[in-house]
């Protein structure tokens, strides 16, 4: 094993203990905070740099560090460092690309099995000591058709289970995935026609300007009615608007959200939980200002559905796992 001097950034306590036992053998420092200018005195000797998103790496920073080999930043995206800088320095730069398929997909059909089995009014009722079964006649998901609007980790996640309750499944993506409708029996339809299909709606696109706005005020009407919404994506891929008028006309009969549009600009899930992103923005008033709160059969969680103690470790996982890939030169999940 060659030694390493690695550096983590925007670490916690538990995470440096993980750390520790992943990485035995190397030379491992960790800070709580951000990489910053005056941190570049103690990294003149590092071979490997860990951070999260609040820690830019621009070319003015990477040409300050002679020894680094290798950035892994725990988060899936990555624009906040400067791939063309690292190329020029023969720095090698990796991600977690993907941590949270399953976890997403698990919270998902939480929200759809909330509403199916009408969970929130059921549990709520008992707890006041009442028992009677008045209004929580829910349905059935085996033999009902569910259309997944996007149809890559999360989406491939949501139809296995899908096909465990005995569901059928149809999906929209714009690069339909022919193998996939042949293994699992999927079949790929436009958008407007898995609409007025399904009797369950989820939605797995990244958010883009091309995706803003997927299910709007003109498409909320080729819903099928008495139909369910679901979005654990991001909140911009469903107009508000829309939601509310597919509630108010018996379109949509339940909502489940764990995104809000207007909620704060999220790059990746893992900021929620980052001390600089809560002191930025107040998830809670932009919640309580949502007129979709007050609904009975609209069901919102606070972003949470990648929040597993799981999932968490992953990102270690992953990056412990790229560190010591790129120790044996086989460096994996590379995007420079």
């Amino acid at each position: 094993m060659n030694y390493m001097k690695i550096v983590f950034f925007e670490v916690e306590e538990w995470e440096i203990e993980y750390l520790k036992k992943k990485l035995e053998g190397h030379s491992l420092e960790f800070y709580p905070g951000y990489l910053e200018e005056k941190d570049l005195k103690n990294l003149q000797d590092a071979d490997v740099v860990s951070i999260f998103i609040y820690s830019p790496l621009p070319a003015e920073i990477l040409q300050k560090l002679p020894n680094l080999k290798l950035v892994v930043t725990r988060s899936t995206g990555f624009d906040h460092i400067d791939l063309v800088a690292a190329a020029k320095h023969n720095i090698t730069v990796c991600n977690v690309p993907n941590y949270g398929a399953n976890t997403v997909a698990e919270h998902t059909f939480a929200l759809i099995l909330a509403l199916s089995r009408k969970l929130v009014p059921s549990i709520e009722r008992t707890r006041r000591g009442n028992f009677a079964l008045d209004g929580l006649t829910g349905f059935d998901l085996h033999g009902k058709t569910i259309g997944v609007i996007g149809v890559g980790h999360i989406g491939t996640e949501v139809i296995r289970m899908a096909k465990g309750f005995g569901m059928h499944v149809v999906a929209y993506s714009r690069h339909p995935d022919e193998a996939l409708a042949r293994r699992m029996r999927v079949t790929f339809l436009s958008l407007p026609e898995l609409l007025k299909v399904a009797d369950v709606v989820t939605i797995h696109v990244p958010y883009t300007k091309k995706t803003h706005h997927t299910i709007n005020s003109k498409n909320i009407k080729k819903f099928k009615k008495g139909s369910v919404l679901i979005n654990t994506a991001r909140g911009g891929l469903i107009e508000t608007a829309a939601i509310l008028y597919g509630l108010d006309n018996d379109i949509l009969k339940g909502v489940g959200l764990d995104v809000l549009e207007g909620e704060c600009g999220i790059k990746e899930e893992r900021q929620l939980l980052a001390g600089k992103f809560k002191l930025e923005c107040d998830l809670k008033t932009q919640l309580l200002n949502h007129v979709l709160l007050e609904k009975e059969n609209v069901l919102i969680t606070p972003h949470n559905a990648f929040n597993s103690d799981e999932a968490l470790h992953r990102i270690l996982d992953v990056t412990a796992e790229d560190i010591l890939s790129f120790e044996k030169k086989k460096p994996l999940n590379t995007v420079s």
